[in-house]
C-alpha cells in the first residue's frame, strides 16, 4: 500500500491526541479538510493492509473500574483449550503464552473489585487451575507512538 499526504498526516496526528467527543472521526476531518466518511475509509484501509493495529483511545483503566494480571499453568497439551475458555470470560484481553511454569497470561478487567474477584473465582473453578493474580502495584505509562521518517520510508 502506498501512503499519500493524508494517510500520514492521520498517522502522524492521531498517534497520540485522539479527540475525545461524540464524533472523533468528524473531528480529524475538519482539522484535514476531509470528509467525515473519508477519514472512516481510510482508517479501514489502513488497517486492513495492516498499517494499523488499532484505532482507539487508550485510557487510565484504574479510574474506569478494576483489572489485574493474572496467569495459569496449563499442560502443553491443552494450551489452545484453555486459552479458548479463557477468552470466553467477560473482560479478559491480552491473553497470550509465554515460556514459564505460568505459561498462559492475561488481563481480566471489571467495573469494580468485587465482579474482578468474582470473575476469577468462576473462571478457576471451571478451568480447575489456580489463577496467578497480579494486581498492579505502580503503573508504567509507554508511549507507543513513533515519530516516523516518512523520507527513509520513500
Amino acid at each position: 500500500m502506498r501512503l499519500d499526504t493524508v494517510d500520514k498526516q492521520l498517522i502522524d496526528h492521531y498517534q497520540r491526541n485522539l479527540p475525545v467527543c461524540e464524533r472523533p472521526y468528524l473531528e480529524m476531518a475538519d482539522r484535514l479538510g476531509i470528509s467525515e466518511d473519508e477519514v472512516i475509509s481510510r482508517l479501514s484501509a489502513l488497517q486492513g493492509y495492516q498499517v494499523l493495529s488499532r484505532v482507539g483511545p487508550v485510557f487510565e483503566h484504574s479510574r474506569a473500574g478494576a483489572s489485574l494480571l493474572a496467569a495459569v499453568a496449563a499442560a502443553p497439551t491443552e494450551m489452545d483449550a484453555i486459552a479458548a475458555r479463557i477468552n470466553e470470560t467477560p473482560g479478559v484481553n491480552h491473553n497470550y503464552a509465554r515460556e514459564h511454569q505460568f505459561n498462559l497470561w492475561f488481563v481480566m478487567t471489571a467495573p469494580d473489585e468485587r465482579t474482578l474477584d468474582e470473575r476469577l473465582d468462576e473462571l478457576e473453578q471451571r478451568l480447575k487451575l489456580r489463577i496467578l493474580r497480579l494486581p498492579m502495584v505502580e503503573g508504567y505509562h509507554i508511549d507507543l507512538g513513533f515519530d516516523i521518517d516518512w523520507d527513509a520510508l520513500s
